[in-house]
């Protein structure tokens, strides 16, 4: 089967969006669940207004979808691209890309 060149460049594009360490380190953070930009900032200790810029890139580029939560915004893996939560698999449709799992401490 034939991909079309419209769905050849889509995915292009999104693997040049996520050709970036910073995006791929947002990803990663919030494949498993949803979370505030703060809660992103935690672990990718980057400034405030760099964090959104990226997290703009993967939303325009359809990686990411965001929701108001009360006074915060929740972003998570867009449905349309998580080909398995479990699996940490994200699917650009010519291409899957899978992260690691996280080890949570527990002794927390």
């Amino acid at each position: 089967m034939k991909k079309s060149k419209n769905s050849i460049k889509n995915c292009v594009h999104q693997l040049k969006v996520l050709a970036d360490e910073t995006r791929m380190m947002i990803i990663q953070e919030i494949i498993e669940e949803s979370k505030t930009v703060s809660q992103i900032n935690q672990k990718i200790l980057v400034e405030q207004s760099l964090l959104s810029h990226h997290l703009k890139i993967l939303r325009d580029a359809g990686l990411v979808f965001s929701e108001r939560n009360g006074k915060s915004v929740l972003y998570q893996t867009s449905p349309e691209i998580l080909s398995n939560s479990q699996a940490q698999t994200i699917n650009l449709g010519c291409c899957s890309l899978n992260f690691p799992k996280k080890n949570k401490d527990l002794s927390k």
